[in-house]
């Protein structure tokens, strides 16, 4: 072979290696780029969608506690819980606010049917089984309440004043009557009058308090 085509065939031989170098090393920076989307594609739930998610729990919370939470509401949050781990955050910000909406719509239907049903409601056919109850009910605790705020609604007691029936009936998972943390359930009971009385005296003449602290006169009442 003539020295001219050996320098062909070497000159051919380079080419290719680079062109082969090359195709490997673009295939190796595609499937970089590939496994990093892969990698950035779910991250969860974004902070708007978890608000959304928050804010349909709390306002449910609220209808619950007035005895107004329609059934498939619970299961709407669920589904946009879900979306919302399966990064579907379109969906699952659309489920939340749909359950939010939901849960306005059932306090704002109890609320506007509140005075016909006073007019209408006639004597329980068991009066008799409704008073062996201690209780008015139960109460779930959501965010920015207080025993104070509590006892003032309207569907409690309608008095603020009222607040340590409640504290001293849930006394066992109450340390401080001035802080409550959402989620916890308190019984409501009944507010007879020298028990009325007692609360009432006790939330007026409590004197100087700290959060975080049991007060002594707080002590005092529970002792009673």
């Amino acid at each position: 072979m003539k020295p001219t085509e050996l320098l062909k065939v070497a000159a051919i031989a380079v080419l290719t290696s680079g062109m082969i170098v090359g195709c490997q090393q673009s295939s190796t920076s595609d499937d970089m780029e590939t496994e990093m989307a892969a990698e950035e594609e779910c991250q969860g739930a974004t902070p708007e969608v978890r608000n959304a998610i928050y804010a349909a729990k709390l306002k449910n919370a609220r209808a619950r506690n007035l005895g107004a939470e329609w059934e498939e509401n619970a299961k709407i949050i669920e589904e946009a819980e879900q979306a919302a781990a399966d990064c579907q955050n379109v969906r699952a910000k659309i489920l939340a606010n749909k359950a939010e909406d939901a849960a306005a719509e059932a306090i704002a239907a109890l609320q506007s049917s509140e005075p016909m049903a006073v007019e209408m409601t006639e004597e329980p056919a068991s009066t008799e089984m409704a008073d062996t109850s201690p209780y008015l009910g139960g109460y779930l605790v959501v965010s920015g309440d207080s025993l104070w705020s509590i006892s003032g609604q309207n569907t409690i007691y309608g008095d603020p004043y009222m607040w340590p029936l409640i504290y001293k009936t849930n006394s066992g998972q109450i340390k401080d009557a001035d802080l409550i943390y959402p989620g916890q359930y308190f019984y409501i009971p009944k507010a007879k009058g020298p028990e009325r009385a007692a609360a009432i005296e006790h939330a007026r003449n409590r004197g100087a308090w700290t959060i975080g602290v049991t007060e002594a006169s707080d002590l005092q009442y529970l002792a009673q």
